[in-house]
């Protein structure tokens, strides 16, 4: 027995869902005025993500992984202040290797905690000689000062400076300002916590050694 399917009649004027209800959402339209402000919003964040890659990168080339030379044979190896053994120790494995006759240690007098260096500045050493001294002033700029006058003092021709890693871009600015002969600036390793402290402090200094204090 089959069973009949009975539609009742459409009516003319009948409403579906859709008809009935066409604006659920409201849309808003955007003003020029805001979409102005919301494109210089966008290039602004655009604009200083750009400059914080820039200085990462800047901050990687200059202090993190700067150029180091290759120690060389020199008339002195001078220990900048500041590393204490961290540059000392590598200063010390040169003179082992006969770079050079006389070991430059800058700075000791300051640090009244550096052992090392106030017994090989006081008792000297064996093979090779040492000498020490306290810039004035007590900083990059003092230290190359002084390497300048030892320099035309002394006749030196070729000096290896070592110094820490973050600290060998700026100091050799500095050191090639008031020394005009053949120079090594030999980066000793630093640990990661000691170059993210120290990266701050340079750019500062470097800034001022580039505006400011431009002459030896």
């Amino acid at each position: 027995m089959s069973v009949a399917t009975v539609r009742a009649p459409a009516r003319p004027n009948a409403l579906t869902m859709s008809t009935r209800c066409p604006a659920q959402v409201k849309r808003t339209a955007v003003t020029p005025q805001e979409g102005s402000v919301s494109g210089l919003r966008r290039r602004i964040l655009l604009v200083l993500a750009a400059l914080v890659v820039a200085w990462l990168v800047a901050t990687a080339v200059l202090f993190v992984w700067p150029s180091s030379d290759a120690p060389r044979r020199a008339d002195a190896v001078v220990v900048l202040s500041g590393g204490r053994n961290s540059r000392l120790d590598p200063a010390l494995r040169l003179m082992q290797r006969h770079v050079a006759p006389l070991l430059v240690i800058s700075g000791a007098g300051y640090d009244l905690a550096w052992e090392k260096a106030h017994r090989l500045c006081r008792e000297g050493a064996r093979g090779f000689r040492v000498l020490c001294f306290d810039p004035k002033p007590y900083s990059t700029r003092g230290e190359a000062e002084e390497i300048g006058r030892l320099a035309r003092r002394r006749g030196w021709t070729r000096v290896d400076v070592v110094t820490s890693r973050y600290h060998v871009f700026r100091a050799g600015i500095v050191v090639r300002r008031c020394y005009h002969g053949n120079l090594a600036m030999i980066g000793s390793h630093t640990s990661a916590g000691t170059i993210a402290i120290a990266v701050f402090s340079e750019w500062a200094k470097l800034l001022v050694q580039l505006t400011v204090e431009r002459s030896c």
